[in-house]
């Protein structure tokens, strides 16, 4: 049984990765679009598919592409370092260059023979209807207008939306096989009791499409004043407006208003447009910046932090003036809206025409003016299960959020009409309410070069010049340029948390993220897992210095490794271990190992491994010899006998302590005070274990004794420049890093870093005893490090990660053959890993036995 803390640790990880969380831009977008997958895709110039990932949510590309408020855009982790990406932008690029109606999604199941009314044309009457289509449901609209569109149509002005677009993308659902009734009005021309008998739902889809006054302001019904909704539907219907004229003043600070006084501009019979907002500046405005800045292009005038005071008129009963007073706040001490005026301050402007944007409401006659009653997730009704509402109407604000709740009531319906439960089991979050991610990334986490200078500045599309667009009603932006929207794909983050995936070799042909793993692992049970998974491990620990939150990963897969051999006898249950067990017993043996105290004293013991002295006997005696030189005969020892690391390593606790303990009796039998060691295992193996000091011949070199003295700058002729490996069980001790860049600038030897290195060094695929088992991937693991590489002569400080690095193709050496060898040129290389063995173990002690 594993123990409590590394199922809590398991837990901890399932819980809080991040590694199948979704990018912020698509769980902000209510309708999921994945909007990383097809910014990807535009990015590597496969539009094609790009279009196809859009239409998997979206029925309307181009309509979101030009009028989306995009809180994704909001949402994007690119926006808090510089700009956001233009999400709307490329969709609407995507979409006007590889949108093909003869490719859109007609398919649908069987007729189900039931059949739902949609009232309201809109966006989220038109979703619900393609949902309930697609299901083989019938559906039939009934819109009190003439045309699609609801208020995309009556209340987004021509030149930011033309309306052949509305009728192309809303054709998708005459396509489907439904029906739409125009200038139909339900409570008038047809009542909606005669909707609730003839059908087996009704889904109430309305926009809003009453207009707002300040009521409490006298003469507010005068003659030219209007409302946004009545201004913007007249215009949107002829182009022009019988009742505006002259100077026209625009109340609110909103999209809309910046609407009304856009528009403004345009017709015949205008001066100027003002726009009056009580806030204090324009940056302060919920409307969009780039509405703000299209408006002040245009010669829309602003008048901040000013309210009506009095509305004047003339003899005809025409609005021609208005008195406006300043607003000095906002909100009260509660933060609420509350505005707070000085009566005192007040201007005069002349005006002909007065609009009011500030709101708009639902027409609610078909419900006796009743505010309708709806469960806030499924959306039907309270009292009566055969209606729901979806839009304005329901609790939408923007388009498409309308279009999250016209699926999501349609889902409710279809299994309403199944005799389902219509919410057990559902996700509001991923229906289009409000969802927040896990996924957040540091900046030092962001993708390479994120930040070059070609990839801060948000990209925009072109405008028709503004002294010329305000003569009609022509859309005013442009589509992208392929070339602009390429460069702004390629501003996109790719915002995700798999770097531990992307650094680790191993749990990607075992996994997705280490979440999916280790809750796999939870359900499961680890004694039902594979064990190659927790044997292919390499105990770098690269997983947990990639991760954000510094998950600790291989000491899961380590406590697996014990459990599993204590359920074996307490012996590995892989075969690929025998020899490896057989060789740390024959390495801990009598007859391959020796102690030899020093003749006084043993202050210092040096105990070379296992590694270098089956490599390399004459430099582990040039080693001794050096260290009896400077610190003296009397006072260096030295233990030739295996700690067993390895045998640790695989899990095999009971037997490494055994193993353990014949090297512990030597140390403690010839009063050892500080262990020397050449092998970064041997190093930590000792420090836990032993009770002595313990120090590396490194950084005893450079601390204490320094380098032979006939081999300082020797090297200083050679023509070889080397990278140096670091050892990744040492990765965190900062002195072996140091110590290794001293030896080598004292022997004079030139050197150039390679990729990563020092605490963030990356295994050389020995770590974790993976070789035994796992050989294909311990192959890439030696080519990934090697490739980190910048030159083809390398050297490494342990006497495996050495033999690694020449099984990877580069000339690799050991330090100490630097140390204690003659200069070394380009002609030495050669491959020296065909002479290991246990015979050397042997020439090494007999050359110490002397």
């Amino acid at each position: 049984m594993l123990k409590k803390e590394i199922v809590e640790n398991m837990k901890h990880i399932v819980d809080n990765c991040m590694g199948d969380s979704k990018s912020a831009c698509t769980t902000t977008c209510p309708m999921n679009t994945d909007v990383k997958k097809y910014i990807a895709l535009m990015g590597a110039n496969r539009g094609e598919e790009a279009i196809k990932v859009i239409r998997e949510e979206l029925f309307t590309p181009r309509i979101l592409g030009r009028v989306c408020a995009h809180p994704c855009e909001s949402a994007c982790r690119r926006a808090k370092e510089d700009e956001a990406i233009s999400i709307a932008g490329l969709k609407r690029y995507i979409a006007d260059n590889y949108d093909n109606p003869d490719m859109w999604d007609l398919s649908k199941k069987d007729s189900t023979g039931k059949k739902v009314a949609i009232i309201g044309f809109g966006p989220a009457g038109a979703q619900g209807a393609i949902t309930l289509l697609k299901e083989g449901h019938e559906v039939t609209i009934f819109e009190k207008n003439s045309f699609s569109g609801g208020m995309l149509r009556y209340g987004i002005p021509e030149y930011r939306l033309p309306r052949d677009i509305i009728e192309s993308e809303f054709d998708l659902i005459n396509r489907l096989g439904g029906k739409v009734k125009f200038n139909i009005e339900v409570g008038k021309d047809i009542c909606f009791e005669t909707l609730e008998k003839e059908y087996d739902a009704v889904l109430v889809s309305i926009g809003k499409q009453i207009g707002r006054k300040d009521k409490a302001l006298d003469n507010h019904d005068a003659k030219g004043i209007l409302t946004a909704v009545e201004f913007l539907k007249e215009i949107s219907l002829t182009r022009e407006s019988k009742e505006a004229k002259g100077n026209i003043l625009t109340v609110g600070g909103g999209d809309v208003a910046m609407d009304c006084a856009r528009s403004a501009l345009r017709l015949k019979n205008s001066k100027n447009s003002y726009v009056l907002f009580l806030e204090k500046n324009l940056e302060a405005l919920t409307a969009s910046k780039h509405e703000v800045e299209s408006a002040m292009a245009e010669g829309v005038k602003f008048i901040p932090s000013f309210g009506i005071k009095e509305i004047l008129i003339n003899k005809e009963g025409r609005v021609n003036e208005v008195i406006i007073k300043k607003c000095e706040s906002l909100f009260n001490e509660n933060g609420e809206f509350s505005p707070k005026f000085n009566e005192k301050e007040i201007e005069k402007i002349d005006i002909d025409t007065l609009i009011f944007a500030i709101g708009q409401g639902v027409d609610l006659t078909i419900n006796s003016g009743e505010r309708f009653q709806f469960n806030k997730k499924s959306l039907q009704n309270e009292k009566n299960p055969k209606i729901f509402y979806a839009g304005d109407c329901a609790s939408s604000n923007i388009v498409v959020q309308a279009m999250a709740e016209g699926r999501r009531a349609a889902k409710s319906i279809i299994r309403f009409l199944n005799n389902e439960d219509v919410w057990m089991g559902r996700d509001i979050a991923l229906e289009g309410g409000k969802s927040e991610t896990k996924l957040y990334l540091p900046t030092e986490y962001l993708p390479e070069s994120w930040n070059l200078d070609s990839k801060i500045k948000r990209r925009k599309g072109e405008e028709l010049d503004p002294k010329e667009r305000i003569k009609t009603f022509l859309e005013v932006e442009k589509t992208f340029t392929y070339k602009i929207a390429l460069e702004e794909a390629g501003r996109c983050l790719q915002c995700e948390c798999k770097l531990c995936m992307k650094e680790c070799m191993m749990m990607p042909e075992y996994t997705s993220c280490p979440k999916e793993l280790f809750k796999e692992y939870l359900e499961k049970g680890y004694e039902n897992m594979d064990m190659n998974i927790a044997y292919s491990c390499n105990e770098c620990k690269q997983c947990t210095i990639k991760c954000p939150n510094s998950f600790e990963i291989r000491e899961n897969f380590m406590e697996m490794r014990r459990e599993y051999v204590k359920a074996n006898g307490d012996i590995s249950p892989l075969d690929g271990h025998t020899g490896l067990d057989d060789g740390q017993e024959l390495e801990c043996s009598k007859k391959y190992s020796v102690t030899i105290p020093g003749k006084k004293q043993t202050k210092y013991v040096l105990i070379p491994g296992c590694t270098v002295p089956a490599s390399f006997p004459e430099l582990v005696e040039e080693t001794y010899e050096h260290m009896k030189k400077t610190l003296g005969e009397d006072n260096v020892g030295i233990i030739l006998q295996c700690c067993a690391k390895p045998t640790e390593i695989i899990g095999e606790t009971k037997l490494f302590e055994e193993r353990y303990s014949r090297v512990q009796k030597e140390i403690d039998e010839i009063e050892a005070d500080v262990i020397v060691t050449l092998c970064p295992s041997c190093y930590l193996t000792y420090e836990k274990y032993s009770g002595r000091n313990v120090i590396s011949y490194w950084d005893l070199m450079k601390e204490e004794i320094g380098i032979p003295k006939d081999k300082k700058d020797i090297g200083k002729d050679s023509d070889v420049i080397f990278n140096i490996h670091d050892s990744c069980p040492t990765r965190y001790v900062t002195s072996h890093h140091d110590s290794i860049r001293w030896v080598l600038s004292q022997l004079g030897y030139k050197v150039e870093e390679m990729a990563n290195i020092r605490e963030k060094t990356r295994c050389c695929g020995v770590g974790g005893m993976l070789g035994c088992i796992n050989a294909d991937l311990y192959k890439r693991i030696v080519d990934r490090r090697v490739s980190d590489a910048t030159q083809d002569h390398i050297i490494s400080y342990c006497g495996s990660c050495r033999g690694s690095m020449e099984f990877g193709g580069l000339d690799s050496l050991h330090i100490l053959q630097l140390i204690h060898d003659s200069c070394y040129y380009k002609k030495d290389a050669k491959k020296r890993s065909d002479n290991y063995g246990l015979h050397n173990r042997l020439e090494v002690k007999r050359r110490v036995s002397k």
